[in-house]
């Protein structure tokens, strides 16, 4: 009879040690599961409208990119915070929405950020930029407007209508993941080139539809010391 309870109690140890053992797997699974997508999160969030700027540009050229005058050091990347966004007008955009100083001045339903590029070097130099649209769902990019601003002066990119011509007041995409680029020449030393980035959903658009609701976008705008092959 002993001999008997010693083996039911340590068969009993035995299966409450391996509960134990499995309820820390799975709480210990529960937590990398949760770090996993808080990390894929901030990542994506992070990274949903940025600027860049190609390291050759800083350490062959002596550019740089800031988006507070007060604080300028090399920075490669720029992160401009996500507004909610709604389709609204480009009419209600505010008219000195490039007076708003540096960094991320978003309104209801548009996203604004300004940011600067100054030549710190002591040669003339020129420089690309490219308008990216990245990571496209339901379509939503059919009524997206990306406004830049350089020096206050500015080009409005939009897709282009079904039948190819461009939307109204706007420049077409040059293709579905390419908005536009510019080459910027003659940028003296010491000269600052001052930009906006504005991005909404404009409501006058024909692909303005619900069935855009709850898509999601992404936009990069890159500066390159060299003019990238589309591909």
């Amino acid at each position: 009879m002993q001999d008997k309870l010693r083996v039911t109690s340590k068969k009993v140890l035995r299966e409450k040690r391996l509960r134990k053992i499995f309820l820390i797997l799975i709480v210990l699974l529960l937590f990398l599961l949760l770090l996993f997508y808080m990390i894929v999160g901030i990542v994506y969030n992070r990274g949903n409208f940025s600027i860049t700027l190609d390291e050759n540009l800083y350490f062959d050229r002596g550019l740089i990119m800031y988006d507070d005058p007060e604080y300028k050091v090399y920075r490669p990347e720029l992160y401009a915070e996500e507004p909610d966004f709604y389709n609204i007008s480009q009419y209600w955009l505010p008219e000195n929405i490039t007076e708003s100083g540096g960094g991320s001045h978003n309104g209801e339903s548009y996203l604004a950020y300004t940011f600067y590029v100054e030549n710190i070097g002591e040669e003339i130099r020129d420089y690309w930029s490219e308008v990216y649209i990245e990571n496209v769902t339901r379509n939503v990019d059919d009524a997206v407007r990306i406004r830049i601003y350089r020096n206050d002066e500015y080009i409005t990119y939009a897709k282009a209508k079904a039948n190819g011509e461009p939307e109204v007041n706007t420049t077409a995409f040059l293709s579905d993941t390419l908005a536009g680029r510019m080459h910027i020449e003659n940028m003296k030393p010491g000269d600052i080139d001052k930009y906006t980035l504005v991005i909404w959903i404009e409501g006058s658009d024909d692909e303005c539809t619900d069935d855009i609701l709850g898509g999601e976008f992404s936009v990069r705008l890159r500066f390159n010391s060299e003019y990238v092959e589309e591909n």
